[in-house]
Formats: C-alpha cells, structure tokens, sequence
C-alpha cells in the first residue's frame, strides 16, 4: 500500500507542478512554471483520460493523443519563438520524430510477419490441434498458458492472448469458471513471456532499441518471468472444475509456404540481431531487411501458381470447408498492420517527449530515483503500468535515463511488462481478451484473483534480485 501511495504521489509531482522544483531546458527556460507547461500537462491529462475510456467511447486510442502531441509542441515552439530561441523545439522534435521512426519501422515489419502467418493459417493449425486432443480443463489450463509464455516472445502479447483466449473459449464453451480462469492465466503468461524477450512487448523493444541492455541480457530474466507466470497459475489451478470437455473435431491445415514464412520470421529476427550486436547498426535496419525476405517469398509464391483452393478436413477425413483461391499479396499484409497501435505511440512518445522537453520528467525521476531509490521506483513502475500503461510510462523511464546498473534496467523491463497483469484493463492482452469473452471475463473476475498475481508479481522481484544479484 505505501509503494502504491507512492506511486500516485509521483504522478501529483507531474500534475501538480508547483510542487516541484524547475528543471533547465535547451535554453535554460523554466517551463515546469509557465503557464504553456500547465496547459501542457492538462491536455496530455484530457487525452489519456480518454486513452482509458477507449472500451465505453469507441474513440480510437490514437486520435486524442496524436491530438494532444502536436498541441503540446505548438505550445513548446511558441515560448521558444517568443523568447529568441526559434530552433530549439525542432531540435527537439526531430529527436522524438526519429525514435518513434526506428519504432515505427521495426514493429511494421513485424507486424506484417505476423500478419502473413495468420493467413496462412499457422495460428488456426495450432488452434485446431489443441482443440481436437480432448484435454482435460487442467491440462488445457496449463498448455495454454506454456503456450502463451513460449509464443509470446517471439509473437507479441495481444496475438498470442487471442489465439489461446480462442481455444479457451472452444473447449469452455460449457464451463465459465474455466474460461476465467483460463483468460487470467493466458494474460499473465503473455505478458511474462513477453518480458524476457526483445522481441515479446513494446517496452522490452524500447529498452533494447535504447542501447540499454544487449539482446542476450534479457534472457536473465527468463526465470523470474517463468516465476511471475507460474505462482499464481497454481493457486488458480485448484480452483479449476475436474471435467473434461467433449473433443472437438476441427483439423485446419496450413497453406502452402506457411512453414517457410516461419523460418524466415526467425531469419529476420537473426539478422535484426546480428547486425545490432556485430556491426553496431540498429535493429530496425535487420527487420526491414527481414521485411524483403518476404517480399521476395511472396512474389515466388505469387509466381509458382499461389492460386489453389485449401481444404479443412475433421478428424474422420471429410470436407468441412473449400476456401475461395485468393493470391498471396504482401502489401495486404502490411496494410492489415495494427494502425492505430503505430499511431499511438507516436502521439505518446512525441506527447511524452514534449513533457521531457518542458522539465517536468526530471522532476520525476529526481523524487522517484535521487529521493526513493532505483529499486522500489522500478517496483512502482510496474503498479503505475497496471493503472496507465506500460508504453508511457517506459518511455518516461527512458526519456528522465537515470543512472542505473544493468540489474536495475532489467528489473523495470520486467515490472513494466509483467505490472499490466494486475489488473484485466493494464494490458492489450486483458483488454482484448474481455472483448473476446463474450462476458465470461470482466475486470471483478480478474480482480478477485489479484493478490496470487500480486504474490507472482513479488515473487519475481525476489527471484530477479536473488539470481542475478552481479548485475546490480
């Protein structure tokens, strides 16, 4: 409780502005004071208020804060202009503009992988398999969440929470208890798998992007995520019915170049790696690479006759559907992106980097890290992600870069990743799953469970501090 009270005391520090002390800018102006800054605050307020209404309002995530991004610097650039510093602000944005680009460009082609695996039905193939074994509730209970904690690195949180929400849901059809508690624990799995991996969350991403932490590094916290994922999983694993839901027959098979798009997804994410680790280029430049492998594999498929009819057959061989012959088109793929995801972070990482341009996150971080201590503000960064969003808030634990070991840096990247499963609104993966559920998980559902995810959330903290103590 007093680390949560803690953690809203650090965000009065940003609303409250006269409660802290003014910070220098480019051009030694005190804006945390200046009334551009106040307003400033009060519009990235309005907007993220209305980021975390999105499931009642129907408004995009994306519009308010893009909105709110380029009212905050037109602000910025008045005062500069008006104070004889014309090209401050551009200086500023433009460093904002190019780490949202290297963002942009890396999640677009991975996006885009993902995108073309799902049409070529990898992720249906894996559905049907599971639904057609005839697990008991507690087996499916447990493959589904190692599911989500292996897919999860190498996939993103979201797509991987969906697919396992949706063979929770086949096999639960008959047992709501199941699919709650079976929704918890994909979203848990999800965001833990994702946490030890550059390529399993935004945040992870940033960090490595960031220079930060190299690729390997964040394999040290693969048990402490496997802890965060696997504690609250037992004690809601007793709480499962003992039934076993009636088999399903559903055999999907995968189109052709499926298993080949896999390998170069992975011959993507090697040469994003390779060349970020040898040739000291950044990842984004591997991924984009990666991009042309499959926009010459899609042109070979387009050339070699893609247009054919796939049939899906149950388990006693019959036809159950003929899909219609469509050609394998890359640049459907990339249209098919989660655009108002990408638009998102920019509108967040240019409305935060506004925040930092102004002073108002050294602040921040002089309380959280000079005042409190690394250790318990990265704690608190995890509750602050479960309430907000772990995307902001990395990016201001970026932007304030206090001085931090690499034990430390690790800790936030795992409290960042794995803070979201507190609560079924702190990620994309629980806010998509209560779309999905059709009313079998709700916030109260997930939070009556809050305290074993507490208990995983501590204990991975405890584990990271334990193993790998030589990093702090």
């Amino acid at each position: 409780m007093k680390t949560l009270f803690s953690a809203f005391f650090a965000l009065m520090l940003v609303f409250v502005p006269g409660m802290v002390l003014a910070a220098e800018t480019p051009n030694d102006l005190d804006l945390t004071t200046h009334w551009a800054g106040y307003l400033s605050l009060g519009i990235f307020v309005v907007a993220y208020l209305l980021v975390m209404t999105e499931e009642f309002t129907q408004l995009r995530k994306s519009k308010p804060v893009i909105l709110a991004a380029g009212l905050i610097w037109m602000l910025i650039a008045y005062v500069m202009h008006t104070h004889g510093f014309p090209n401050a602000a551009e200086e500023a944005v433009r460093h904002n503009i190019l780490e949202y680009a290297e963002l942009f460009l890396f999640l677009l082609a991975a996006m885009t992988y993902i995108n073309a695996m799902e049409e070529r039905h990898v992720f249906d193939a894996l559905r049907g398999w599971l639904v057609s074994k005839g697990f008991s509730y507690r087996q499916l209970f447990w493959i589904t969440g190692f599911l989500a904690f292996f897919i999860s690195p190498v996939a993103d949180n979201l797509t991987t929470a969906l697919l396992m929400g949706a063979v929770i849901l086949a096999v639960g059809v008959n047992s709501t208890k199941f699919v709650t508690l079976g929704f918890i624990n994909v979203v848990i799995a999800a965001n833990a798998g994702g946490a030890f991996s550059p390529f399993g969350d935004i945040t992870t991403l940033m960090v490595w992007q960031k220079g930060l932490l190299q690729f390997h590094e964040f394999f040290d916290l693969f048990i402490p995520a496997l802890v965060n994922f696997v504690v609250p999983a037992i004690f809601m694993s007793l709480a499962l019915p003992k039934e076993k839901p009636d088999a399903l027959e559903e055999v999907i098979k995968m189109k052709r170049g499926a298993k080949r798009i896999i390998f170069l997804f992975f011959a993507t994410i090697a040469t994003a790696v390779s060349l970020h680790n040898f040739l000291e280029l950044p990842p984004v430049l591997g991924m984009m690479t990666g991009l042309a492998y499959l926009q010459f594999f899609a042109f070979y498929l387009k050339k070699t006759g893609e247009l054919s009819y796939e049939m899906n057959t149950g388990s006693d061989g019959s036809i159950k559907h003929i899909s219609q012959p469509v050609s394998f088109d890359i640049f459907n793929k990339i249209a098919r992106a989660e655009w108002d995801t990408l638009l998102f972070f920019f509108g967040v990482i240019l409305a935060v980097g506004g925040l930092g341009t102004i002073g108002y996150l050294t602040m921040a971080s002089d309380v959280m890290y000079n005042q409190w201590g690394a250790t318990e503000a990265n704690i608190t960064v995890g509750f602050l992600s479960a309430i907000v969003d772990n995307i902001p808030v990395m990016y201001a634990v970026l932007t304030m870069n206090p001085n931090m070991a690499d034990g430390q840096w690790l800790l936030v990247t795992l409290t960042a990743g794995v803070g979201g499963s507190l609560l079924s609104i702190g990620s994309a993966a629980g806010v998509a799953l209560m779309g999905q559920s059709k009313g079998k998980y709700t916030f109260m559902g997930h939070l009556k469970w809050m305290p074993a995810i507490l208990v995983g959330y501590f204990a991975s903290v405890w584990v990271h501090s334990l193993i790998n103590a030589n990093l702090f």
